[in-house]
């Protein structure tokens, strides 16, 4: 990953003139990327993906928490990949696990 990183710095620094340490991601005219501009390109690829009525980088955060710990992921991993200082915070995802735990006992156990 890091070794596809420092491609893109090297090709993106070639093409648009900046400096690769000054900008990690840049739109298609080379310009640094603003939040607005990241929030309408997630949007606009998850609406081709999904039909829920949300649809924004922190859906799709929320998202990829709930599916790590729906596999078993590790609270303090899912806590310093999402950048949290404290595991209060994470642990809205735990709920999520739980519901998820009891929808697949219910589901298969012979007594659910």
């Amino acid at each position: 990953m890091v070794e596809e990183i420092g491609h893109y710095q090297r090709e993106k620094q070639s093409g648009s003139g900046l400096n690769a340490s000054e900008t990690l991601l840049v739109n298609e005219r080379g310009k640094a990327l603003y939040v607005k501009y990241a929030y309408l390109a997630v949007k606009k690829w998850l609406s081709r993906v999904t039909t829920i009525d949300k649809k924004s980088p922190h859906v799709l955060r929320h998202s990829f928490a709930t599916h790590l710990m729906n596999h078993g992921a590790d609270l303090n991993a899912v806590k310093e990949l999402l950048g949290h200082s404290s595991l209060a915070a994470t642990q809205l995802y735990t709920h999520n696990s739980i519901e998820k735990l009891r929808e697949v006992h219910k589901k298969n156990h012979p007594r659910g």
